[in-house]
């Protein structure tokens, strides 16, 4: 159905303000997925009794990594709080960098997978138009991420964005289509738009009106879940 220019929904219009946002921001603290790499003598001595927990690997840009928030309220942690409410034995990390690609989300994908994953949340895309890659690349970029993650033998829950409206009509349903086409060709449950019912709204911004707020970190994190919960239990099969 074609979107009239007076038409478009309230989603694209913040969607394209986000993209924006996204490619401009640099995130100045450390990246969540590093560790200290030296560590206290009683660190050293907890990690050596307590035995590592299968992981939830959260691969994406500034959303992910939580701009402008403390890192307990980027909606990675926050998925963490569900899953020890809900009783899963799940590490959730957080691999998020902001400003990121999916061909940048391609090159860190084999460290982001180290150590015994069985998910990887992909939340990437959104800065591609920005960064001057066409939907194709785009596509082509999440696909060899998701085709090397389930050779490893891990699951992969696909996070769709919506495309900027000013790029037009065509661009916006080749983008959206883009991970539609994904989720099928390889078979992957698929997340819509991650911003769902936050985009635009103003109460679930920051003052920058582009990145959540502590509770649209929350909603954020809710659209997740959803997704993401009847995958666990197969998961910690495996």
């Amino acid at each position: 159905m074609r979107i009239r220019p007076r038409q478009i929904p309230r989603r694209l219009l913040a969607a394209g303000a986000l993209l924006v946002a996204l490619t401009a921001c640099t995130d100045e603290r450390p990246d969540p997925t590093h560790s200290d790499p030296t560590p206290s003598a009683e660190g050293a001595a907890a990690a050596e009794t307590t035995p590592a927990r299968p992981r939830v690997v959260v691969l994406g840009d500034s959303i992910t990594a939580g701009l402008g928030l403390p890192p307990r309220e980027a909606f990675p942690a926050v998925l963490q709080q569900r899953l020890d409410e809900a009783g899963y034995d799940f590490e959730v990390v957080a691999a998020g960098v902001s400003g990121d690609t999916s061909a940048g989300g391609l090159r860190r994908l084999d460290w982001v997978l180290e150590g015994d994953v069985r998910i990887l949340v992909l939340e990437l895309g959104g800065n591609d138009g920005l960064r001057g890659l066409t939907v194709k690349q785009m596509k082509q970029n999440l696909d060899a991420i998701i085709e090397r993650t389930e050779a490893r033998g891990i699951d992969v829950l696909l996070c769709g964005m919506e495309a900027p409206a000013n790029f037009g009509a065509s661009y916006t349903a080749d983008f959206r289509r883009a991970f539609q086409d994904l989720a099928r060709a390889r078979d992957v449950p698929l997340l819509p738009f991650v911003l769902e019912g936050v985009a635009g709204v103003t109460a679930l911004n920051q003052p920058d009106g582009i990145h959540p707020n502590a509770e649209g970190a929350r909603r954020v994190a809710d659209n997740v879940w959803k997704m993401l919960e009847p995958m666990l239990a197969p998961a910690a099969a495996s």
